[in-house]
């Protein structure tokens, strides 16, 4: 609970809230008409009196009837953990993809809160005794939003679709995708940045990255992958968000290797691990192979000569995934980077790089264009037949160019 509460505080810090006091209520059931009953309500009056506070934040989801009970006991605005996580999305939603997405989770969220009060919420109807004013402005904004809703997920599908066309393109060419998963503030950032100098947003504010971002790499072995950096998990994630980010959870879904970042600093490190292996199995990405990735190992003293025994801690909720490869790094350092680029390229398939002699039509830029994008040219003789390449390329490319000839 303790662990919970932190977890409140650094999310409110994050969206911009001064912390001025803290409470616990330990029940039974949770009561109906204001969940934490009516002599910790008037405990929590007073201290937001004492306090001058503005916002009371709940760390527990509050029903419609709840949160105005509270709002008007406690004389001061209420919103709950689910409020306060979207409210942080919408402050970082960059893209138009991601504005959507945020609006879509809100739009549900606030769907049911939607009140009226006594002859306002009368509704048209036919026969004697109710007959009333008409639609009135709680069924107008009602209708409104569903309206909107339909259209931002109408938008969404338009998103995925434009997704899952780019996931094809990048298919047609023999790269392999990486992405980044963890829990929120677990360094994915820095580790982007680190592996590919993206130059991504890296904060240490919770939820500082929403839009995904893929870079290409390159592997020891000259191997070029592709590495998606995706918005980061956190427990009792709402799952109007989760639904909502949807087409950006694909990244990870359609990766063929994961990288589970874990904050080894962190006191809940374990569950941290939990929980975002849970939202990997929400998404239909749990078969995915994996390499755990314990970050920030500069901050733990012996943790670089301790690796295998905080692995079988991280894992130890987890037994089916225990037999995965695990890594430390330090993605502000740079320790341990080079190990963990060996790592990933043990564990990808292989693709081995071959040597090939080509000869390509007068005019096939594009062709010339890939073969250095994804190999190394080593000599290239122009004639008016055409153009005769020496190239070391990866085996699935050359096969594919021999197949098109």
């Amino acid at each position: 609970m303790e662990d919970s509460l932190d977890e409140l505080a650094e999310l409110a810090a994050s969206a911009g809230a001064e912390i001025v006091g803290r409470a616990m209520q330990t029940r039974a059931a949770p009561e109906a008409a204001t969940l934490v009953g009516h002599g910790k309500v008037e405990e929590l009056r007073a201290q937001v009196r004492s306090d001058a506070a503005d916002v009371l934040i709940f760390d527990h989801d509050l029903s419609p009837t709840q949160q105005r009970n509270l709002e008007k006991a406690a004389d001061c605005k209420v919103i709950d953990r689910t409020q306060l996580i979207l409210d942080i999305f919408a402050s970082r939603a960059r893209t138009r993809e991601g504005r959507l997405q945020v609006e879509l989770a809100q739009l549900n969220y606030l769907l049911p809160r939607l009140a009226g009060h006594g002859a306002e919420m009368s509704r048209l109807g036919g026969g004697i005794g109710t007959r009333g004013p008409g639609e009135t402005k709680l069924e107008t904004d009602r209708r409104r939003i569903a309206q909107r809703i339909k259209k931002i997920k109408d938008d969404l599908e338009g998103v995925r679709a434009g997704r899952a066309l780019h996931r094809q393109r990048r298919s047609a060419v023999p790269l392999a995708t990486l992405a980044l998963a963890g829990y929120t503030n677990a360094g994915k950032s820095t580790l982007f940045n680190r592996l590919t100098s993206a130059g991504v947003l890296a904060d240490a504010r919770m939820f500082a990255t929403l839009d995904p971002t893929v870079r290409p790499l390159v592997l020891p072995s000259r191997r070029r992958i592709l590495v998606s950096d995706t918005v980061g998990f956190i427990r009792r994630l709402p799952t109007t968000l989760v639904q909502a980010f949807r087409a950006t959870l694909e990244e990870v879904k359609e990766a063929a290797l994961v990288l589970h970042v874990v904050d080894i600093s962190a006191p809940a490190a374990a569950e941290n691990t939990a929980h975002v292996l849970a939202v990997l199995a929400e998404i239909g990405a749990a078969e995915i192979p994996q390499i755990l990735v314990m970050n920030k190992v500069d901050r733990v003293e012996g943790a670089a000569a301790d690796t295998d025994n905080i692995a079988r801690r991280l894992w130890s909720g987890s037994p089916g995934h225990a037999s995965a490869r695990s890594v430390a790094v330090s993605a502000l350092t740079g320790e341990g980077i080079e190990r963990l680029l060996g790592t990933i390229d043990e564990v990808l398939p292989v693709d081995p790089v071959v040597r090939s002699s080509l000869r390509l039509a007068p005019g096939d830029g594009a062709t010339l264009a890939l073969l250095h994008q994804l190999g190394r040219v080593l000599s290239a003789r122009y004639s008016e037949e055409g153009c005769e390449v020496e190239a070391e390329i990866p085996q699935s490319l050359a096969r594919r160019l021999a197949a098109k000839d």
